[in-house]
């Protein structure tokens, strides 16, 4: 893993948060409990800060970078950022799912028990309403989550991947 300091800033990583080899974490970045960060993820926290929530996990090839002197990003508890995502210079709340290869822009909010769908790009100052997925490109409102199956998923996937780093951590 490549953990590098930038501008005299470093990243705080919990000792129960799991790192794959090949990830890169830079600069101002702040991780809460139980978090992973998956194969090939970058977290560059150079430009502005990154703070991260407990339980997220940050999937392989995941991007999560910042805005020069405007928008830091800001990540809540209880996040699964799909593979190949890239998170910018936003805000993502409690109980979220950023899907596979979406993209979320500058100065955007997502609000909690929210899902934006893979490949989705939420454009800049968008606000996902709580309790929404979001879909298309540019991303649009498609239902209320609580009509839908995935009500659940949210919280279940964020529990796998705190199974799966565990995995991880027992052949280190």
């Amino acid at each position: 893993m490549l953990i590098k300091s930038v501008n005299g800033k470093s990243p705080a990583i919990p000792e129960d948060c799991y790192v794959a080899e090949n990830a890169t974490i830079v600069g101002d970045v702040t991780f809460g409990s139980n978090c992973s960060v998956w194969f090939n993820a970058v977290i560059r926290g150079d430009v502005n800060f990154i703070k991260i929530g407990n339980k997220v996990n940050i999937q392989d090839g995941a991007i999560i970078h910042c805005t020069y002197k405007k928008h830091p990003t800001v990540i809540g508890n209880n996040v699964s950022i799909g593979h190949n995502a890239i998170v910018h210079g936003c805000m993502v709340h409690d109980n979220v799912l950023i899907g596979m290869g979406a993209i979320v822009m500058d100065n955007c909010v997502i609000e909690s028990n929210s899902i934006v769908a893979a490949g989705a790009v939420i454009t800049q100052n968008t606000v996902v309403g709580a309790g929404s997925i979001w879909a298309g490109i540019p991303a649009k409102k498609v239902k209320d989550i609580d009509q839908s199956d995935f009500a659940g998923e949210i919280e279940r996937i964020s529990n796998n991947y705190v199974m799966y780093s565990n995995w991880f951590k027992e052949e280190e």
